[in-house]
């Protein structure tokens, strides 16, 4: 038996089996809201239809984080400098298809992308996006400014530049110093 004294109440007793029984229905009632979240994981073939438009890319699953490496003309990287090696990883994760495989699979922590030269030998830049890096506006815009880059981004460097400030306030990333020295 417990006895429950509060000041200047009259003492109460409550059994151990009326407290065991007021304790359950306590954690019944609170572990009823709660439901179990479903953390499946996606499958290769499943990671692989969302990445259709990174042209020669290679998707697995690292833990609960999808990796997704692209290759880079080392041409283009060569024409276009160490902007071309900086955005290379935000062009393929921005997207909507990133933002679907989120929605679709909630045990994913994270997506990164990984880009290197052709043959990869080489990582020119990769940037990790964890599930709750972005808001639903932070995901409109970043949809925004990545499209624009995407369709622009060859006569507007500019809009590449804005893409990667974005991606660097919104990603764990790093860039080989060979191609894109530090600012």
């Amino acid at each position: 038996m417990i006895v429950y004294r509060a000041a200047g109440l009259p003492v109460e007793v409550i059994s151990m089996r009326r407290c065991t029984l007021l304790f359950l229905g306590v954690l019944a009632a609170v572990s009823s809201g709660c439901e179990t979240p479903d953390l499946t994981l996606p499958s290769e073939a499943e990671m692989a239809t969302y990445f259709t438009a990174a042209a020669g890319a290679e998707v697995s699953l690292n833990g609960n984080v999808v990796e997704v490496r692209v290759p880079q003309s080392q041409r283009d990287v060569r024409r276009g400098g160490s902007l071309w090696a900086k955005v290379g990883p935000y062009i393929y994760l921005f997207t909507e298809d990133t933002r679907s495989l989120f929605q679709d699979f909630t045990g994913l922590a994270g997506v990164r992308v990984v880009t290197y030269t052709d043959g990869g030998s080489i990582e020119l830049a990769r940037a990790l996006l964890l599930r709750d890096g972005l808001t639903d506006i932070l995901w409109r815009r970043s949809l925004n400014i990545s499209g624009r880059a995407r369709r622009d981004g060859t006569t507007r460097p500019s809009l590449m530049e804005n893409l990667v400030i974005w991606g660097e306030d919104h990603t764990d990333f790093t860039y080989n110093p060979r191609y894109a020295p530090s600012r």
